[in-house]
């Protein structure tokens, strides 16, 4: 009898085990959809099919990857090549239609390995035990360059500039932006056709914005602008001059999908989104909503009776957190939405905080001018600034995701600039970005009109649940597996426990 019962008992675990590790095996693989597409635009899949097989293209594709342009966080560390080399090479077009689809927890160990590597750079290790408070000399005029763009003025000598004459610096061009990779691919942007004829103005403008940025920096020769007769000697000065002499300027929070490729194919647009796991679950499955990250910059825009100009301001991969030109045509399917819009007084505050931000991440590259790629991701992404600024205006910060590493905005002189990067969430961590931040990231409200295959109807029915608050998290496989351990350990627990009160019951019954 006793054995009989052991053996029924070691089945009823074995089961439990079996179907514990069954269940591991998850749902069916999602098919993603590749239709319906908007007009002129081929997926990367689709042009990948076709010109993987031509000898060395692939790694003329690969080669192209991170070099300059509005890409948002699309950081690609060796690992996420190595990644994209795999799914291509292996055909996995699937796989290349959501790449990489991994969590901010594993994206993060891929940054952090180089960085590890660079931090054992004894330059790196010399300078960063300078910060903080590392003098502005520690950066020379070539290194500047590298990390602001100020055209033809200089830092080290002071600058009277007047905009009351229009602007003599060269129109939009396409030279140094598109590159011809053969096999009908282009890579780069053409010009936008309402902004690029004002590159001229929008371009010295940038110059202009930057320059002033400087005059916050210890160690430098100041610079003055004039325009009618008013005077600025900081970003925020010049809007406010600009708005006193007749001009109206308006400063938009813009959001928009980041574009990792910037290919056109045979005249096509190439769909190429950076898909990061958001870790919640699309209703009715075990699938996580895969979501394109967005870029997110400070469009200023001006007009006048001497200036019209379009410019912006972001941290880009580039490491420049500086005022830019904005006049290449994004492709249609990265949508935008201007997320807050700000005029007056408060346009020239988020000038004033673009400055500051400037003015930081310079003293950040003087301290530690060997971070990988710029400092990019350990500084932040292009959205942590962005957040930064609006949780000041607005109380909220609604981007994802923001990867700054908050120890190294200690620096003292960047004391308002420090408490707004420490003042927005991080992930960093990997934890669980809330809603309002993956939805207030997105280029549009209308989620019907995001042209991604798939991704509208996955963003409606996770939207729902959000409202209705029945949104649900997914686990990890290895966080499946821990439970499923665990409910089996319960289950042996509880025989054992069972065995040992029958025995001891027989042993007193004896």
């Amino acid at each position: 009898m006793r054995r009989s019962l052991s053996r029924m008992i070691c089945r009823g675990v074995s089961v439990g085990v079996l179907l514990g590790l069954i269940g591991c095996r998850g749902d069916a693989p999602y098919v993603v959809p590749e239709s319906p597409m908007p007009p002129n635009t081929v997926l990367l899949a689709q042009m990948m099919r076709e010109l993987s097989a031509t000898p060395g293209f692939t790694d003329a594709l690969l080669s192209q990857l991170n070099n300059g342009g509005k890409r948002g966080p699309t950081l690609l560390t060796p690992a996420l090549m190595k990644r994209l080399r795999e799914l291509i090479l292996g055909k996995d077009w699937q796989g290349l239609d959501r790449f990489p689809g991994w969590t901010m927890r594993e994206i993060n160990p891929t940054v952090r390995v180089v960085g590890h590597v660079a931090g054992k750079s004894i330059a790196l290790e010399s300078l960063a035990a300078r910060h903080p408070g590392a003098p502005a000399s520690a950066m020379t005029p070539e290194q500047m360059k590298s990390y602001i763009d100020l055209g033809s003025y200089s830092a080290e000598h002071a600058e009277a500039i007047s905009l009351d004459a229009p602007s003599k610096l060269p129109g939009f061009t396409t030279d140094g932006i598109v590159t011809d990779l053969g096999a009908g691919v282009v890579r780069g942007d053409g010009p936008n056709p309402e902004l690029a004829p004002e590159h001229s103005e929008s371009q010295r403008l940038a110059y202009v914005l930057n320059r002033l940025s400087l005059n916050g920096m210890e160690g430098y020769a100041p610079a003055t602008v004039t325009i009618s007769g008013s005077s600025a000697g900081s970003p925020a000065d010049l809007i406010s001059a600009l708005m006193k002499t007749g001009h109206m300027v308006t400063v938009v929070d813009a959001r928009y999908f980041a574009n990792f490729g910037h290919f056109h194919y045979k005249g096509q647009e190439v769909m190429m989104p950076f898909f990061v796991n958001s870790q919640i679950a699309v209703p009715g499955t075990k699938r996580p909503l895969l979501v394109p990250v967005s870029h997110a910059e400070y469009e200023w825009k001006i007009r006048g009776p001497k200036i019209n100009a379009d410019v912006s301001w972001y941290f880009g991969i580039d490491g420049k957190a500086e005022f830019r030109t904005m006049d290449t045509l994004d492709q249609a399917w990265v949508l935008g939405r201007h997320a807050h819009t700000y005029a007056g007084a408060d346009a020239v505050e988020v000038t004033r905080l673009a400055g500051l931000m400037t003015v930081a991440y310079l003293h950040q590259h003087a301290a530690r001018p060997e971070l990988p790629f710029g400092g990019y991701y350990a500084l932040g992404v292009c959205q942590d600034s962005v957040a930064a600024i609006e949780k000041k205006m607005t109380g909220q910060a609604t981007l994802f995701p923001n990867t700054a590493d908050d120890a190294l905005f200690n620096d003292p002189r960047d004391a308002e600039v420090n408490a707004l990067m420490a003042a927005i969430p991080k992930d960093r961590n990997g934890g669980h970005p809330g809603p309002e931040r993956i939805f207030g990231s997105l280029p549009t409200t209308d989620l019907h009109a995001i042209t991604i295959p798939g991704l509208s109807a996955d963003l409606i029915a996770v939207h729902n649940a959000w409202q209705n608050d029945s949104l649900e998290r997914t686990t990890s496989w290895i966080e499946k597996i821990t439970k499923r351990a665990l409910g089996v350990a319960g289950i042996v627990l509880l025989v054992g426990l069972a065995l040992r009160r029958r025995r001891s019951r027989r042993s007193t019954e004896q």
